[in-house]
């Protein structure tokens, strides 16, 4: 049985969506952001990131990890290729070129893309996004993703997907680091493959059922 350790509301929406394509059995095992508590390390709260009991998992204290089987492993982009690799099927790569470039857009995805999306996303969730500041943070994200969009959007050329003529797991981790930059529509209507490829990704089943879980979860804690 796999565990996913983490809540819809973060990262961990990426390996629900996978376990969900992959048609996985998984138990839940809500942890919440330490962050979103006044007293994460009192008696009375709920099991999150700085609890002693998930520090025992992940030292790092941060969400998602997964233990399948005896095996544990954190970050969520490399967990979505492990599960790719071992569950295999169309989700994976086919060859040891495709798993190559599979590996490749994840990481430049993590490198390139979402240290800017999680800018914008966090402008929203902090509330500032009409302030000053915050206008100045969302436009200065924008900027510097407009290289690595023009990339992606060169990629998707003439193609519906990021690796060989399928939705792999390189489409969904893409996806969801591009999903924090949403918000700013302008950005996505500049770069009409991306646009589609998006929709095309989020147009899943498996996307939706993981959404309709994360919209079950409660905003405030």
């Amino acid at each position: 049985m796999l565990t996913i350790y983490g809540v819809y509301r973060s990262r961990t929406s990426r390996v629900y969506w996978m376990a969900e394509e992959l048609g996985l059995e998984f138990r839940s095992v809500p942890v919440l952001q330490a962050r979103r508590l006044p007293e994460p390390l009192s008696e009375s709260a709920p099991l999150n990131t700085h609890s002693p009991d998930f520090a025992a998992v992940n030292p790092m204290t941060q969400i998602p990890s997964i233990k399948d089987g005896e095996f544990v492993m954190h970050e969520s982009l490399a967990i979505n290729l492990y599960l790719a690799r071992k569950h295999g099927g169309p989700l994976a790569g086919q060859t040891v070129e495709e798993d190559g470039l599979l590996t490749m857009w994840t990481v430049w995805a993590a490198s390139q893309v979402e240290p800017h999306s999680v800018r914008i996303v966090l402008t929203y969730d902090n509330g500032i996004e009409t302030s000053q500041e915050g206008k100045e943070t969302i436009a200065a994200a924008c900027h510097a993703l407009r290289r690595p969009l023009a990339a992606l959007e060169g990629q998707l050329a003439g193609r519906q997907w990021i690796v060989g003529d399928r939705f792999t797991v390189g489409d969904l981790n893409i996806a969801e680091v591009l999903r924090y930059a949403q918000t700013e529509e302008a950005l996505f209507d500049a770069h009409p493959n991306i646009k589609a490829w998006i929709e095309r990704c989020q147009s899943r089943p498996a996307y939706k059922r993981m959404q309709e879980a994360r919209g079950r979860e409660p905003i405030e804690v």
